[in-house]
C-alpha cells in the first residue's frame, strides 16, 4: 500500500529551457550566470532538490553551447528542433520524454527566484486529478507592500491524469494555458509569495533577479 502512494506522488520536473532570448539580446537566457553557474543548471537542480524525482531539460537554441558549460548530468536532456515554433513545442516534447506515470512540474528557465522550498510546496499541495499553480501577489509599483489579489504563475503542477488532455490543447507559444482557462475548476493556486516575486526574466530590467 505504501508503494502505490509513493507511486503516486512521483514527479518528472520539466525545464523550458529553449529559446533564444532574442527580446534580451544576450543570447539564451539559459546560460545566464546565476550564483556561479548558468541559469539553466541552476533551475534544473532546484526541481531536483525540491522533491522531483527526475528532471528533463528541453533545449533548442545554442543547445550545443547551452550543454557545454552546465553540470546537467542528473538531467535527461532533449533538444526541440522546432524550438522557433514557440513554447508550445517544447512542453510537448518535454511530455512525451518524461515517463508517462508521472505527475508533470514545469518551470521556466528565466525565473531565478524560483526555490526548492517552492516546489516542496506545491508537491506537498498537489491533489489527485487537478492542476497545482505557484501564485504570487507582486508588488506594487512604488515597491510598497504585495498586492492583494494572487497572480498565477510558474511553476505549474500537472496531474498525470490530466497530461494527455493538458496535451492536446497545447499549440504556439502558449503551453498550458488554453486548459487553464477552460477548466479554471481545476486549478488549486498555492501562495509562493514568500519565496519570491514569480518574475521571469524578459528585460535588462529584470536582470536585477539574478542578483
Amino acid at each position: 500500500m505504501e508503494e502505490g502512494r509513493m507511486q503516486e506522488r512521483r514527479t518528472t520536473g520539466i525545464v523550458l529551457a529553449a529559446g533564444a532570448g532574442t527580446r534580451l539580446g544576450l543570447g539564451p537566457k539559459a546560460l545566464l550566470p546565476y550564483r556561479g553557474r548558468p541559469l539553466v543548471e541552476a533551475t534544473a537542480g532546484t526541481l531536483s532538490d525540491g522533491g522531483c524525482r527526475e528532471v528533463v531539460v528541453v533545449l533548442g537554441a545554442g543547445a550545443v553551447d547551452v550543454v557545454a558549460p552546465a553540470d546537467l548530468g542528473r538531467c535527461r536532456i532533449v533538444a526541440n528542433p522546432d524550438w522557433q515554433s514557440g513554447m508550445g513545442s517544447s512542453f510537448l516534447l518535454g511530455e512525451r520524454t518524461a515517463d508517462p506515470a508521472d505527475h508533470l512540474l514545469v518551470a521556466l528557465v528565466d525565473q531565478p527566484g524560483l526555490t526548492p522550498e517552492t516546489v516542496a510546496r506545491l508537491l506537498a499541495a498537489h491533489r489527485p486529478g487537478r492542476i497545482t499553480a505557484a501564485a504570487y501577489r507582486r508588488r506594487d509599483l512604488n515597491g510598497g507592500s504585495p498586492v492583494s489579489q494572487l497572480l498565477r504563475g510558474h511553476p505549474l503542477l500537472i496531474d498525470a491524469s490530466l497530461r494527455a488532455a493538458v496535451a492536446a490543447t497545447v499549440t504556439g507559444d502558449a503551453g498550458a494555458r488554453g486548459f487553464l482557462r477552460a477548466h479554471p475548476e481545476l486549478v488549486d493556486e498555492v501562495d509562493c509569495t514568500d519565496q519570491s516575486t514569480g518574475e521571469d526574466i524578459d528585460t535588462p530590467g529584470q536582470l536585477r533577479l539574478l542578483q
